[in-house]
């Protein structure tokens, strides 16, 4: 949980660099890989994370330039990784000139319930590591390479002449 909002936004820098590492491998022809037949494809899971931050940015109150919520998914993977740079900027920015470190333990109507400031920012990060670990299995599925997360992926191991871990 954050108690501070330049707390938030030093998390949110790293962890959405990294989500743009990761969508930064898209393609155009691996956007429709899916692991079944009825699971959500690369290219809904790299868009729902663009539509999510718009989207639970609004029902906090802030208001973040982007696509609208039922927007349709783009057929480029540039388009999807332009979307997400352009509206994660709108959310640091709206969200600094907004949100002030008091306003973090209010409570706001989420879902149905009431959710505290801090834990919309805690759940929006949570939300970019839950599909970006969805979209890494997807990556590897399409015979793209996966970028190192929290540490180095295989091709990373053997780029530093190292043996990947077992």
């Amino acid at each position: 949980m954050y108690s501070t909002v330049e707390s938030f936004q030093e998390d949110w820098k790293g962890e959405s660099a990294t989500t743009l590492r990761v969508l930064r491998i898209l393609t155009d022809a691996s956007l429709p890989q899916r692991v079944t037949a009825e699971g959500r494809t690369l290219g809904f899971i790299a868009w729902h994370l663009v539509l999510t931050i718009v989207e639970m940015g609004g029902k906090a109150g802030l208001g973040i330039a982007g696509p609208a919520e039922d927007a349709a998914q783009p057929a480029q993977a540039a388009a999807i990784v332009a979307a997400y740079e352009s509206v994660s900027r709108s959310f640091t920015s709206d969200l600094r000139s907004r949100w002030t470190d008091r306003m973090l333990g209010d409570e706001l109507p989420m879902y149905g319930t009431k959710w505290r400031r801090a834990s919309i920012l805690s759940s929006l990060i949570r939300h970019q590591i839950h599909h970006r670990g969805q979209m890494t299995v997807l990556l590897r599925q399409a015979g793209l390479p996966v970028p190192g997360i929290y540490g180095p992926a295989r091709e990373e191991w053997l780029q530093m002449g190292m043996q990947p871990m077992q």
